[in-house]
């Protein structure tokens, strides 16, 4: 059985040039074809751009696992914007949780001091 890779994880400042950086790093980090996983780190650190502010400090990780299971995190400082699961409207608010939860296995948040982490699984990616 072969092991899944170390946790890729990366400090980045949230700023929309990173987004096609970060599919392209996580790409060459998994070595495999991964668009629902890149699907979810865009999304993620879009909504961090939009909700906490462009130029945030964020921490991204991303860990293979068994059976070709992924998770997905995303550390930020803004403990008190939290995602919520909206049903997406005529505006283009609502639609990145949306995508997120229907790719993914499950999502959710923890909460720290100060931080949050928006987290998601995916299967098979």
């Amino acid at each position: 059985m072969t092991r899944p890779p170390a946790p890729l994880t990366l400090e980045l400042i949230a700023l929309p040039k990173e987004v096609p950086l970060l599919r392209r790093t996580v790409h060459a980090y998994l070595g495999r074809p991964c668009a629902d996983v890149q699907l979810c780190v865009s999304e993620m650190l879009g909504n961090v751009i939009r909700h906490v502010g462009e130029g945030t400090p964020v921490v991204v990780r991303v860990s293979g696992g068994a059976g070709g299971r992924v998770r997905v995190e995303i550390t930020d400082s803004g403990a008190r914007a939290l995602p919520v699961l909206v049903r997406a409207g005529g505006d283009e608010y609502g639609r990145g949780l949306a995508l997120l939860d229907a790719v993914s296995l499950r999502w959710g948040v923890r909460q720290e001091e100060g931080r949050k982490t928006v987290w998601c699984d995916l299967g098979g990616a």
